[in-house]
């Protein structure tokens, strides 16, 4: 009820209501999806699901591209509905109440800042091994200024990283598949892995796929969002899944799934096995770059929901301004920025993953409950369902490390909400 009555308020007194300006185009949001989601999937999570599923890595992926789709699907259609900084936030409390919408966008923030932590860290592995933490603050200090300054910057930014990284994966996959001496074993699961290990693949990968939701989350500064969303959700998510398959068919051509698993740089393993180690440096780098330009989007994602809950009063209403000049939600963004600058100085990097894919896991839930109600006909049903499902279970078969975590967090979310809902009362 508090939500309702605060958006009642807001229908009344429009000019009290922040607004940000819509300025990008299809182009320019597929290049922000692209951005959030390859440097995330090829540099961080390959390992990982690798060592989750050995051989059986790519029925993972297939499994993580089926979810996506859905989810993809039943945000672009919420999204073209609802042009509102947010996401999903957005769409649960219009669609099932305020509480749900509520847990959605804390998910979220609380998920997503984790991921941005995740890529500072993978900048600095890459980078400096021995000063990890140093780069990763450095880092993120440097994206939030980015960001400071403009979307139409950050985009600009994100779509120079995306060529170039893409650029260099194209050259990987080029010289890893046409390697004569290989060690690809196949898509057999070996033994320890079975269903279970593929689904925690699945989810580890899904990670990877996630963000494509940035560019719901810039919904109030997209051109035409009924056309532009629904466009560039789609496009980002198509493209993201063929360089994923192309890159995960080289690497295990190069190293073959025991060595994969065991990489935590394997990329530039990769091209170092099959003979091509001068270019090691080019695909460090290019990590590099991924991680930024993920990292640049993400946190460009996190601010737009902090932004959306502050200026509902679910999140201190102080982070709800706008910058006179920039027009970008600046205080929500130097609050994400420390936030993540303390995490990526403290954290470790495996444990924010796990805590980031549930949370995030969490948000698509809601995601598609939220489009189960958009239409009776059975095919956007049937979608909704399956990427609800999908979710629960990719959900339960993370490390329970992650499921614990996520659950307590989560849980302090509902509480806060229940104790200010009381007040308001």
């Amino acid at each position: 009820m508090a939500g309702d009555e605060v958006s009642e308020g807001n229908d009344v007194h429009p000019p009290a209501r922040p607004q940000l300006r819509r300025r990008l185009g299809v182009f320019d949001s597929v290049m922000i999806g692209l951005g959030s989601m390859i440097g995330a999937g090829i540099f961080a999570a390959l390992g990982p699901a690798a060592s989750a599923a050995g051989g059986a890595l790519l029925v993972g992926l297939a499994v993580a591209a089926v979810i996506a789709y859905c989810n993809a699907d039943s945000s672009a259609r919420l999204a073209a509905l609802y042009p509102q900084s947010g996401g999903t936030y957005v769409y649960g409390r219009e669609r099932l109440g305020p509480f749900f919408g509520y847990i959605a966008g804390w998910g979220f923030v609380v998920g997503k800042t984790a991921s941005c932590a995740a890529m500072a860290l993978t900048v600095g592995a890459y980078a400096w091994p021995g000063r990890a933490h140093v780069v990763a603050v450095v880092a993120v200090a440097a994206i939030t200024a980015v960001n400071y300054l403009g979307v139409q910057k950050s985009a600009l930014v994100t779509r120079g990283i995306v060529f170039a990284v893409l650029a260099v994966l194209a050259v990987v996959v080029v010289v890893c598949l046409t390697a004569s001496d290989t060690g690809f074993d196949g898509l057999a699961i070996t033994s320890g892995h079975g269903v279970a290990g593929v689904l925690q693949a699945a989810g580890l990968l899904f990670f990877a796929f996630a963000g494509y939701a940035r560019i719901a989350t810039l919904g109030e500064e997209v051109k035409d969002p009924a056309r532009t969303i629904s466009r560039a959700i789609p496009i980002a998510l198509a493209i993201t899944l063929v360089v994923y398959l192309c890159v995960a068919i080289a690497v295990l051509n190069a190293l073959g799934a025991d060595a994969l698993a065991a990489a935590t740089d394997p990329l530039a393993q990769a091209v170092a096995a099959v003979g091509f180690g001068a270019l090691e440096s080019a695909v460090r780098v290019a990590a590099v770059i991924a991680a930024l330009g993920s990292l640049l989007a993400l946190i460009l994602g996190v601010s737009r929901t902090t932004f959306a809950m502050a200026r509902d009063g679910h999140l201190p209403r102080l982070l709800g301004a706008v910058h006179p000049r920039f027009a970008v939600p600046y205080r929500a963004e130097l609050a994400v920025g420390a936030v993540v600058a303390i995490l990526a100085a403290t954290a470790d990097l495996r444990g924010v993953i796990g805590f980031s894919s549930f949370a995030v896991l969490v948000y698509y839930l809601i995601a598609n409950a939220s489009a189960w109600t958009l239409s009776a006909k059975p095919w956007p049903r049937l979608v909704a369902v399956v990427g609800a499902a999908g979710c629960l279970v990719l959900a339960a078969f993370l490390p329970r490390a992650s499921v614990i975590s996520g659950v307590i967090v989560l849980g302090v979310g509902a509480v806060i909400y229940g104790i200010r809902s009381s007040r308001r009362t």
